[in-house]
């Protein structure tokens, strides 16, 4: 579940802010934080529905949890 309460489950995000929302809840659920996760600012900076989400930059040690976690959840696709 999100901090912020508008994190709805499965369901697909609707809005840009919305989908940063459940990654980063769902990235806290696997123990795996991305501090600069963001909402991109030149293609968010017109409430643009397609902007781009900023995964930002991580540590080896995220990397490799972040990797683990993708293949424990079935990411061989």
């Amino acid at each position: 579940m999100g901090e912020m309460g508008t994190t709805t489950g499965d369901r697909p995000a609707r809005t840009v802010q919305e989908a940063v929302e459940q990654l980063r809840a769902a990235l806290h659920d696997a123990g795996i934080i991305l501090p600069s996760l963001r909402i991109d600012p030149v293609s968010g900076a017109h409430g643009d529905p397609y902007a781009l989400v900023d995964l930002g930059r991580c540590n080896l040690r995220v990397a490799s949890r972040l990797a683990a976690a993708l293949r424990g959840a079935g990411g061989d696709a």
